[in-house]
């Protein structure tokens, strides 16, 4: 067991090897996010590390008793950063449950709202957010060493991006004087443009609706959309050969750092992207039009691909509290709403269909209570695995790599790798880049895999463009299908949020909502020890971060903790605070306790 003696800070050599500290809050818009670690500055390494959110909003309560057409609205208002994400995932739950899928041209658009949505907002996290823990200023702060071997390292593809060396690329990420950092900015712009003219407002959509969507398919329409998303390849030429050169800089600088942010390769995605030739949203075709995504649904274990099924997805769902702020609601005195599937599937009582919600405000206490994110995990017959998303990239490129089933003019997953043909552009030439399934799901690859997701959206769009208007020139031009919502029914959505997998999931009484629940993938990847004792992915993956930055604990910044967390693509670098505990040091006492498995 670990206890905390206050003690009055000291710098001198008889300070202590182990002290707390905390990065509180964490945020991005929404939540709040909170990283408490135990720093060992005699063997550079973090020792625990819990995360903590200290918001609690309550959307599966209010959803109750709400007409199940208003769902994608109120859904959307989950998030100021990918609320379009819920609003799609919604209206994927309500096509199931009123049996009805959109137009071909419709689904089109919101495949091309939605690869807008990738482009904008994973270019933005990665050059104006997380792309700052890798600028000369911070490394300038916190490997002062490392900044001098880059000025004197040239960048291999400089021809491509037009930086000399590696300090040159980290002098452009300098927030709001580096040129590859206001270049992004304006990127963000017109990726946010293209998304409104697909959906109409961004981030919560006023034309997206269940059967369809309400925006106006023209030519012109497709052709505003294309010159950008033209701009915006001719950017990712330049884009994905410089972090290339950065983050393999990392490696080649700091040895060892492929273990910063590592953590057992558990990686969950739900597919996105719909397929209209394929797609009915019915809930007994899931299995085979889940198959049919852009992007290919799968759970990843040890580098495996154990399924690429949306019904094994859907039925190894489980809901675990473990140490966060609810009473439990399986313990037979609670209403169960689904017992079997709709084709005859057994449905556990911690599944999202079955789910209650109990709210249990107390104190913080790391040793039983301490969050209001609860732990998703999925079953795989024997264990309860705590899947991550990795930022929502690296899940999407590996699941899509080992399937092996995405074939389009410009994307080839190849069964080991993805493969992505960005064509001739108005400086740059056709050019094919690939995504190689990598050695570690560690910080660095995640950064990595979000900008090849960024030039695979991309490509897809192209692709999304080309579909649309053929049907536009062949004269279909309906986006709409009407609907009738029944008196009863249960129902589920899958996607993929900008970082990673989202599951919406309801049950229809009387023609209203009388159980919904959202399961974004921040409450998978920053999930809380579950019952049986496992780390949820972000407090894994800094337990096992080893330190690098060179300075003492007076100046501790933790870089290196905050590159391991970011990579989630969790929150907003600015909104950082960190205190360093007062000096308190760690006493560690050692107990009998029962062995839990770590997975």
């Amino acid at each position: 067991m670990t206890t905390t003696e206050s003690k009055p800070a000291a710098t001198d050599a008889k300070s202590t090897d182990v002290v707390e500290m905390a990065w509180d809050p964490i945020t991005r818009i929404v939540g709040s996010l909170g990283i408490y670690a135990n720093v060992n500055f005699k063997s550079k390494t973090v020792e625990e590390c819990h995360s903590t959110s200290s918001i609690f909003r309550g959307y599966s309560i209010f959803m109750k008793g709400k007409d199940p057409r208003d769902a994608h609205f109120i859904t959307s208002r989950i998030c100021g950063i990918c609320g379009d994400n819920h609003a799609t995932c919604s209206v994927y739950a309500q096509n199931m449950a009123y049996g009805v899928a959109p137009p071909h041209l419709g689904e089109w658009i919101v495949n091309l709202g939605e690869a807008a949505e990738y482009m904008f907002d994973h270019n933005i996290f990665q050059e104006n957010l997380v792309g700052v823990d890798y600028c000369e200023r911070m490394v300038k702060e916190t490997n002062p060493g490392v900044l001098e071997l880059a000025n004197r390292t040239e960048a291999p593809h400089a021809g491509d991006h037009g930086y000399r060396t590696i300090g040159d690329i980290m002098r452009s990420l300098n927030p709001l004087e580096g040129e590859f950092y206001r270049e992004a900015l304006h990127v963000s712009r017109y990726t946010r443009e293209m998304f409104c003219l697909m959906e109409g407002r961004h981030v919560h959509p006023s034309t997206l609706y269940p059967g369809g969507v309400g925006t106006v398919a023209t030519i012109q329409l497709f052709t505003d959309y294309l010159t950008r998303l033209m701009r915006y390849i001719e950017f990712m030429k330049k884009v994905l050969p410089l972090h290339d050169d950065l983050f393999d800089f990392f490696y080649e600088a700091l040895p060892g750092y492929e273990h910063v942010g590592e953590r057992r390769i558990l990686l969950g995605c739900w597919g996105s992207l719909q397929d209209p030739a394929y797609c009915d949203f019915t809930y007994r075709n899931m299995e085979s039009w889940g198959r049919k995504m852009f992007v290919t649904p799968g759970v990843v274990v040890d580098g495996k691909l154990v399924t690429n099924s949306l019904l094994d997805i859907n039925l190894g769902l489980r809901i675990l509290l473990g140490s966060s702020y609810y009473d439990d609601w399986a313990d037979g005195a609670h209403e169960k709403f689904v017992d079997v599937d709709p084709l005859g599937n057994p449905i556990d009582v911690r599944h999202p269909w079955n789910q209650h919600t109990l709210p249990k405000p107390q104190k913080r206490d790391f040793s039983n209570a301490y969050s209001w994110t609860m732990s998703p995990r999925w079953f795989d017959g024997t264990d309860h695995l705590a899947l991550d998303t990795g930022g929502g990239p690296i899940a999407r490129l590996w699941s899509t790599a080992l399937s092996g089933l995405v074939s389009t003019d410009y994307i080839q997953a190849t069964g080991h790798s993805v493969k992505i043909q960005l064509p001739r552009t108005a400086l740059k030439p056709a050019t094919e880049y690939e995504w190689k399934i990598p050695r570690w799901s560690n910080a660095l690859e995640r950064n990595r895999a979000r900008t090849y997701f960024q030039a695979y959206a991309a490509a897809l769009a192209l692709h999304f463009c080309e579909k649309a208007m053929a049907e536009v020139r062949a004269g279909r031009t309906d986006t709409w299908t009407p609907f009738k919502v029944p008196d009863e029914g249960i129902s589920c959505g899958f996607t993929e949020a900008v970082r990673g997998v989202l599951s919406h999931h309801m049950v229809i009484r009387d023609g209203k909502i009388a159980n919904y629940h959202p399961y974004p993938p921040t409450p998978w990847n920053g999930s809380v020890r579950d019952s049986y004792g496992t780390p949820g992915p972000y407090e894994d993956a800094v337990q096992n971060t080893p330190i690098f930055e060179e300075n003492p604990p007076d100046r501790f910044k933790g870089i290196d903790i905050m590159r391991a967390v970011r990579s989630f693509d969790p929150c907003l670098p600015c909104g950082v605070h960190m205190y360093v505990g007062n000096g308190r040091e760690k006493t560690h006492l050692h107990s009998p306790s029962i062995a839990v498995k770590p997975y």
